[in-house]
């Protein structure tokens, strides 16, 4: 689950960790206010979406008077913000955070994330602040300092420190920088985040180390236990399919082409949607109904497939485990006849009961093309759209 700017440093404040002063706005008139309210001689104007790249694409203003701000909070409200992580279509901008100005001296990105290949913690940290992380690794990889942290023991202060001296962080500041990272990594993992990223990290003027941005992704697992966070979520923000999807547990991402997937099993999607891309069709979505699906929940999969006015056709391929293909089958067929179904359907099954799942198939009468593997079924479904 992703959450806004402001919110981010709602958490990060309430741990202590050092942010500029802001007030979140939804229109011109709480904007100004809210800059009345901060006193401050200069405020930033920032666009509040749930995406990166913001002030490359025109979504922060810096505002040295309350008329700038009525005038780029009117230019900002109800635009659509095209960044490099909104894709063509952009995001409409619905609130704005106001926040003081600071004198920024010298900008740092500081990054927690869970690394796969030691399954721990990675406390990142670089001197080329206000970058994409990633153009700093692709092209000075020797500027990104890691320290991976013991979870048994969590971050320790000689590793902050290092890390402090490391992307040289001035001498008579690298105390508050230590406390500064030992917070946000109380952050990360007391409130089970997949993400907590500070770019920029800046010194100021006055002395003081604070998060300029933060960018906090929660572990959607790990809601149930922290319903505190459910409260963030801006349901504007997200995929209305992917927001039906979650309704009944279903794992939905929308993608950008034209075949639909249903799938049990999350790496049985993944290779799926690999198989069909190697026959030269586009996946439209990546959809795992799990390992306990019933028919109802076949059905609202299929709802939700077709309601993305790009598919052109379908492609189940399920393996049955603990699923039974004649479960999936009945749901197929129940699916097909609610909805209407008119485009190209290939069904693929195999393991338990998958006799009995093929007969139920046959003996609908629909139009559904049977496929006696995953290539099999693939090469059928990217021919049938084409």
């Amino acid at each position: 689950m992703n959450i806004h700017e402001y919110q981010g440093k709602e958490i990060l404040r309430s741990y202590g960790v050092s942010v500029p002063n802001g007030r979140v706005a939804f229109t011109v008139e709480e904007a100004v206010e809210a800059a009345k309210e901060l006193g401050s001689q200069v405020c930033v104007v920032k666009a509040q979406i749930h995406a990166g790249g913001r002030g490359k694409a025109g979504g922060v203003k810096v505002a040295k008077s309350l008329d700038e701000v009525r005038t780029y909070a009117s230019e900002l409200l109800g635009k659509k913000l095209v960044t490099h992580q909104t894709g063509p279509e952009g995001k409409e901008v619905k609130r704005l955070l106001i926040e003081e100005g600071c004198n920024i001296q010298k900008e740092y990105y500081i990054g927690l994330v869970v690394d796969r290949a030691t399954s721990r913690v990675v406390l990142m940290g670089s001197e080329e602040g206000g970058t994409e992380i990633e153009e700093v690794a692709a092209k000075t990889p020797e500027k990104i300092f890691k320290e991976y942290i013991d979870p048994a023991v969590g971050l320790q202060v000689f590793q902050a420190r290092r890390l402090a001296f490391n992307i040289n962080i001035p001498k008579e500041l690298v105390n508050q920088a230590v406390k500064f990272m030992l917070g946000l990594y109380q952050v990360f993992v007391e409130k089970d985040c997949s993400i907590a990223e500070i770019n920029p990290l800046v010194v100021t003027g006055d002395g003081k180390v604070m998060a300029l941005d933060a960018k906090l992704n929660f572990d959607s697992n790990a809601l149930y236990r922290h319903k505190e966070l459910l409260e963030y979520r801006d349901l504007d923000e997200e995929d209305p399919k992917e927001i039906e999807a979650s309704k009944y547990d279903l794992n939905y991402i929308a993608l950008d082409g034209n075949i639909g997937c249903m799938v049990n099993g999350a790496g049985l999607a993944m290779a799926t949607m690999d198989i069909i891309k190697y026959y030269g069709g586009e996946p439209a979505n990546f959809l795992d109904v799990g390992g306990s699906a019933t028919a109802e929940k076949v059905t609202e999969a299929f709802k939700i497939i077709l309601s993305d006015a790009k598919v052109k056709g379908i492609f189940v391929n399920i393996f049955g485990g603990i699923m039974k293909c004649d479960v999936i089958a009945n749901g197929i067929v129940e699916a097909t006849k609610q909805v209407g179904l008119e485009l190209p359907l290939v069904v693929r099954l195999e393991g338990t009961n998958v006799e009995l799942g093929k007969k139920i198939l046959e003996k609908s009468g629909l139009n559904i093309t049977a496929a006696e593997s995953m290539a099999d079924g693939a090469q059928k479904i990217v021919e049938l759209v084409r």
